[in-house]
């Protein structure tokens, strides 16, 4: 798969996912446990339309339910997919490198505080979680993306941590010892914004930020990089270089405004 998105990466070869973003969306009230209602229908086609996988990632022991070429809508047209696009299927090259450090690293989030925004498919929290975090919330405006961190969380014999499906970045700022992001500066102004809500986190809870990134283009030029430190690089496997145009390398970035 080569992702030709211009969402955060530059190409797929799932067709679903070369559609751009749009479209409204339902939200869960806030601090919703995704985990305690699931909508058996929904819960049923994502079971139906997505593969588990563990390999191929940085994670094997992460297992995941994610869109692959063996998968139905992997080959048909965006429009057949019956909810938002599905970026949440996709185990980005920045979220790999960050669960790949949790794990590594477990002190980093052991009785600490976690929110995961941007949560995707939830491969970062669940890592906080396998790692001893006390207490986490996984963030995604996408309501199938909080079932499918669920299913997620199922599948590797956790618990499911807490879901927020709101745009938290327009709301109350929340204290938390560790906020965690992957593949989130993919455009120019959610960027900015991002930015200054990081900064606001860390000026004014004195919050940890961890940021991961295989160096797109948007990310390299943007002016949170004289804010950032390097932590640790992994060189992505052989099947995740193909999925991301050649990207051959993932950073964590620790945020020091």
């Amino acid at each position: 798969m080569a992702l030709q998105l211009g969402l955060r990466a530059s190409g797929s070869g799932c067709r679903l996912l070369r559609a751009g973003r749009g479209g409204a969306f339902p939200l869960w009230p806030r601090g919703h446990c995704a985990g305690s209602s699931l909508d058996p229908a929904l819960k049923a086609f994502l079971e139906e339309n997505t593969e588990v996988t563990g390999c191929g990632s940085l994670t094997p022991e992460i297992q995941l339910r994610l869109l692959t070429p063996r998968c139905k809508f992997w080959w048909e047209k965006a429009d057949l997919w019956p909810h938002r696009e599905p970026y949440w299927a996709i185990y980005w090259p920045g979220g790999q490198a960050l669960s790949r450090y949790i794990l590594d690293n477990p002190d980093v989030v052991r009785g600490k505080s976690i929110l995961d925004l941007g949560s995707g498919c939830g491969a970062t929290a669940i890592a906080a979680k396998m790692s001893g975090a006390s207490r986490i919330l996984a963030n995604d405006i996408d309501p199938v993306a909080g079932v499918a961190i669920t299913l997620n969380c199922e599948l590797n014999q956790l618990d499911p941590v807490p879901i927020l499906t709101k745009d938290i970045l327009n709301l109350e700022r929340g204290r938390w010892d560790l906020v965690v992001l992957g593949d989130m500066f993919y455009d120019a102004d959610l960027a900015d914004s991002l930015h200054q809500w990081l900064k606001d986190c860390c000026w004014t809870h004195r919050t940890r930020v961890l940021i991961g990134d295989p160096g797109r283009p948007q990310f390299r030029v943007h002016s949170i990089q004289h804010q950032l430190h390097k932590v640790v690089e992994y060189p992505l496997t052989e099947s995740t270089r193909q999925e991301n145009n050649g990207l051959t390398t993932s950073s964590v970035w620790d945020f020091q405004p």
